[in-house]
């Protein structure tokens, strides 16, 4: 929800051309409330206002604004002033919006950054997408492991303003190869022995992430061992950067949201839904679509091969919704809770056995409480009690095939190294409705004969 509280007088100091009240709202406030009381501005009156204060505090107000409002922000203004907020980001953030820019934008901009920047962003550019040296940061405390604590202070001193973080200290070797890790909380205890090595502090038993690490392997580490950053190192273990918690909670977020998507049927939204091109929204939403399509086809045919049994036992088609409904539910049930279960990590494809065994006892359970039901309903329309059994039977059966399919279809499809979540919903409910026909119809078929 949009904070309009100062939009009026913010609106009025623009127009006004007033620098100086502008300058010192950008300063009043901690950033993230200042960029807070900027949504309702255009990405253009944002940026006005911006300009008003120093190039720090300017990059500081603006990374806490919508991706979407940086994209638009770097793309749309002078590129000389673009390259001086892009050098005081952090290093990962950089990455993230330039790759969001054209080749020709990013060409405008890149020549204006300090050498040392530019081979830094490149550097970073060369990691695949989703992996944990696409992810990480190069703005970290690293000290050489032959300091004592009191230079070791010193050196921290000299340099802390440029790290994202200095609570872990990561200690090197030659050529940073990482040693170990010393917190700040450790280093200032040490104060008392200012000439103690470094080395004697170091815990040398560091979790790490390789460059080549797939990041939701590294949000994992970072949820189990509960750290605030995790170090990443190439083959050879030399220190190349870090991720920071902040990251992996973008990681983590971003994932759920895909999986939400693709759960529910859609393609995932690599955009706001609010400011997504709605052709392309049409695309991600259409895809799927035309597949569950073509999977209801099959409904249809199956339907129209028992053809003569409905024309037969009228009565039956009465409860052709409640039966592919009740297995699609189950189906839907069972594939939700394994696709989480497998996102989270509490499942793994080693526990298939266990995983069947269990939904094979509660889809009995379900399927005997749901065909009670169906039993008392069938009752009282169909034209006899014999008549009446298949649906009981029918109910207990589909429940048990929606739940076997809706636990097994997302361990299978992560077995043959797809998205576990590309089971959606919606295309397991379809499944189960088209064995629920089939199931239903022969059901009857011995039944009524």
């Amino acid at each position: 929800m949009v904070n309009t509280l100062l939009l009026p007088e913010l609106r009025e100091m623009l127009a006004q051309g007033n620098d100086a009240e502008l300058g010192e709202f950008c300063t009043a406030m901690n950033a993230g409330r200042t960029a807070e009381f900027m949504e309702g501005l255009t990405d253009e009156q944002a940026w006005q206002v911006l300009r008003n204060t120093e190039v720090p505090r300017r990059a500081e107000i603006f990374g806490h604004f919508t991706h979407e409002r940086q994209v638009a922000i770097l793309r749309d203004n002078e590129p000389g002033e673009i390259a001086a907020l892009i050098e005081e980001l952090a290093s990962d953030d950089r990455v993230d919006l330039l790759q969001e820019l054209d080749k020709a934008r990013v060409a405008e901009i890149l020549p204006l950054l300090p050498w040392k920047d530019r081979r830094d962003i490149q550097r970073l550019q060369a990691y695949p997408e989703g992996t944990a040296g696409a992810l990480m940061t190069t703005e970290m405390a690293k000290l050489d492991e032959t300091l004592s604590v009191r230079q070791a202070l010193d050196a921290l001193a000299s340099q802390s303003e440029y790290f994202e973080t200095i609570y872990y200290l990561f200690i090197v070797g030659e050529n940073d190869q990482l040693r170990g890790v010393v917190s700040a909380r450790q280093l200032v205890s040490a104060l008392r022995s200012p000439n103690t090595p470094l080395q004697d502090l170091i815990e040398t038993d560091v979790v790490t992430a390789l460059t080549t690490e797939d990041q939701e392997s590294v949000a994992a580490k970072v949820e189990r061992y509960n750290l605030l950053a995790i170090p990443v190192v190439d083959e050879a273990r030399h220190l190349v950067g870090i991720i920071t918690h902040d990251d992996i909670i973008d990681v983590v977020r971003e994932e759920l949201n895909a999986d939400a998507q693709q759960m529910a049927g859609i393609s995932p939204l690599d955009t706001d839904f609010l400011r997504i091109n709605l052709f392309l929204l049409s695309w991600k939403r259409g895809i799927w679509l035309a597949i569950l399509f073509f999977t209801a086809l099959f409904t249809a045919f199956a339907l129209k091969y028992y053809e003569d049994e409905l024309s037969r036992f009228a009565w039956l088609a009465w409860f052709i919704p409640l039966i592919i409904s009740s297995g699609g539910n189950s189906g839907s049930q069972s594939a939700t809770l394994v696709i989480t279960g497998m996102t989270s990590g509490n499942l793994k494809l080693a526990n298939w056995r266990h995983v069947m065994a269990r939904e094979w006892l509660v889809s009995m359970l379900l399927g005997g409480f749901v065909a009670c039901f169906g039993m008392l309903v069938a009752w009282v329309v169909a034209p006899s009690a014999r008549d009446a059994l298949v649906i009981p039977i029918t109910l207990f059966f589909v429940v048990m095939c929606g739940c076997f399919c809706g636990a097994s279809l997302p361990m299978i499809f992560k077995r043959l190294g797809l998205d576990p979540a590309l089971m959606s919903n919606p295309f397991v409910a379809g499944i189960v409705d088209i064995l629920g026909i089939v199931i239903y119809l022969n059901v009857a078929r011995i039944l009524l004969s």
